[in-house]
């Protein structure tokens, strides 16, 4: 707020202090108001994505500019999660899913050697009243369902331990 010296030199306001103090309101208004303000602005793009916005906002039922603001909303996403993996960090996860694959090899064909040497061996020996390919059979479906509750259960623990963070786990 400006002031001007009186005859008695005591200070006062100018004429202008409601023109300053609005300004000032607006000022604040916008900085609140300027994440949930649209902007216009112009983009050149090439037929195809013009294409597929407005077939996007057909479908939709919106307007080209809030789909191509969707568009771009989407874009600003994906290309934020994008930078937040760092390619090293891609790479130790490559590495850890090779590893996961080679112990996953050397286990896999014992274990269905194993499955079906015993249901041989139980054919064989009359112990069963079933043939050996229907105990095999039975063998894969109950393996199959132990397999889903296991990767459940441990599923079910990670997303325990991801919600209440590192300090509560055992």
């Amino acid at each position: 707020m400006s002031t001007r010296p009186s005859a008695n030199d005591v200070t006062k306001p100018t004429r202008n202090r409601h023109r300053e103090r609005s300004s000032d309101r607006a000022v604040e208004s916008t900085n609140e108001s300027e994440n949930t303000r649209l902007s216009l602005i112009g983009v050149k793009v090439d037929l195809a994505l013009r294409r597929e916005i407005d077939d996007y906002a057909k479908a939709h039922g919106i307007t080209r500019s809030r789909a191509a603001g969707e568009y771009l909303t989407t874009a600003r996403d994906a290309l934020r999660e994008r930078d937040g993996i760092p390619a090293g960090r891609a790479e130790e996860l490559l590495e850890a899913f090779e590893g996961v694959r080679a112990v996953v090899e050397l286990l896999g064909p014992p274990t269905f050697g194993i499955l079906r040497l015993l249901a041989h061996w139980a054919a064989q020996t009359g112990g069963v009243k079933v043939t050996e390919d229907e105990l095999i059979a039975e063998l894969r479906a109950v393996g199959a369902d132990e397999w889903e509750q296991a990767v459940a259960d441990t599923e079910r623990e990670l997303q325990q331990g991801r919600r209440d963070g590192p300090h509560e786990r055992s």
